[in-house]
């Protein structure tokens, strides 16, 4: 797990810079009051477990009751202005018209040239009159760098756009997840969280104080609600929550965060996407738009439009291992006759199955349900089938019987 930390943390960009003091969130005191194993990830210091509990055990947790996940370190960004859905449109191919207000939806900013992805983000329309966006920390300098420059492009053809950056240390964002998620917060919140659907967004007030933004979304593939509110209140609110019923409603740390994420089929920026992988490539070509695939006037249509009609090279696959030492990021992907055809991204024990788990790229003619392959793991050979994904389908990880494809497959590093 330590590994996954390192990688993530050198991968995340100029921000987990290792020459750089880590920056500490609204509750970092929180977390350590509480026994809070703090690590440092995306520059932040963050909580990788808490007191005796290993990860296995957070994580069965989670997937069985309830847990609060303290997500701070992500970056929150208002975009105001007459022009705010053309000006996010520019960067991203999501057809932000189109969304109803109070309603979130994840898209990718990708690059103009490439059709890499810059960064994957969840994106809020709200009925307040701005977007509220929340991207990854790793890569905090370079999206503020990207929409700063494409604000001050706005602005100088005239347009109205308006970025208001809500750091860290004044704004908290916390992830309550798990099948009890609704029961946790029912008697907290003054909104029926009955009917707030899935990628609904909503004000609302937990307990005394202001309203802050709940959005039933996650990382985890259980029900979830994000929690965006003012730093001050964070901590009295993870209070509250765990308070609501203790035996249910636990805090989670990195650990569980990771293997939550990979059975269900989740990318972890840095690992799994990166400005080298296209949507396309991903898995994600649901995130492009029809409007915008017919308008082709995305960063990257060419390429990606490309790939979308001709099938890509290169596919992310699930991979499920028969035996053997989990198969970490990095292993090499080999076919019948050894060669090599890809590489896995991320990869350990799955904590609900009982076996080991990874996702990967391969050559898309070795991307198909049940192809066998293999991977070297410190000079030893482990057998992999390829599978679909979710490992784990369960909760939200499952599509939306209303939805083009599954509800969501990136999210939060």
């Amino acid at each position: 797990m330590l590994r996954w930390l390192r990688r993530a943390s050198s991968q995340a960009g100029p921000a987990a810079s290792r020459h750089e003091e880590p920056r500490r969130s609204c509750l970092h005191e929180f977390h350590v009051a509480r026994g809070g194993r703090m690590v440092p990830f995306a520059g932040f210091l963050l909580p990788l477990s808490y007191g005796a509990e290993g990860v296995a055990a957070s994580h069965r947790h989670t997937r069985a009751h309830c847990s609060l996940f303290d997500v701070s370190h992500m970056l929150q960004t208002e975009v105001r202005g007459r022009h705010r859905l053309e000006f996010l449109e520019s960067l991203c191919p999501a057809d932000l018209r189109a969304l109803p207000d109070n309603r979130a939806a994840l898209s990718v900013f990708t690059h103009p040239i490439t059709g890499g992805i810059l960064d994957d983000l969840v994106v809020t329309r709200t009925s307040l009159g701005f977007l509220h966006v929340v991207t990854n920390a790793g890569r905090r300098a370079a999206d503020r760098e990207l929409l700063e420059r494409r604000q001050a492009e706005f602005r100088a053809g005239g347009k109205d756009v308006e970025l208001v950056f809500l750091e860290p240390e004044e704004r908290a964002l916390l992830a309550v997840q798990g099948p009890d998620t609704e029961r946790a917060l029912r008697h907290l919140v003054d909104v029926d969280l009955r009917q707030l659907r899935f990628m609904g967004s909503t004000l609302a007030r937990l307990g005394e104080g202001p309203r802050c933004r709940l959005t039933r979304c996650g990382y985890t593939g259980e029900d979830g609600v994000e929690v965006s509110l003012g730093a001050g209140r964070a901590a009295h609110v993870l209070e509250a929550l765990l308070e609501s019923d203790p035996g249910r409603v636990r805090l989670a740390g990195l650990g569980a965060r990771d293997s939550l994420r990979l059975e269900a089929g989740f990318c972890l920026y840095g690992s799994d996407i990166d400005h080298t992988t296209t949507p396309v490539e991903a898995g994600l070509s649901w995130l492009i738009a029809k409007r915008r695939r017919e308008a082709a006037d995305f960063p990257g249509a060419q390429v990606i439009l490309r790939q979308l009609k001709e099938g890509p090279s290169r596919r992310r696959v699930g991979l499920r291992a028969s035996m053997g030492p989990p198969v970490r990021a990095g292993a090499r992907i080999l076919n019948e006759g050894d060669e090599v055809v890809g590489y896995v991204t991320s990869g350990g024990p799955s904590p609900t199955l009982g076996v080991n788990i990874a996702m990967g790229y391969v050559q898309s003619d070795c991307s198909a349900k049940g192809t066998r392959l293999r991977a070297s793991v410190r000079g030893k050979t482990v057998d992999l089938e390829v599978c679909r994904l979710p490992f784990v389908p369960r909760g939200v990880a499952r599509p939306c019987e209303d939805s083009e494809g599954p509800t969501i497959l990136a999210m939060e590093s």
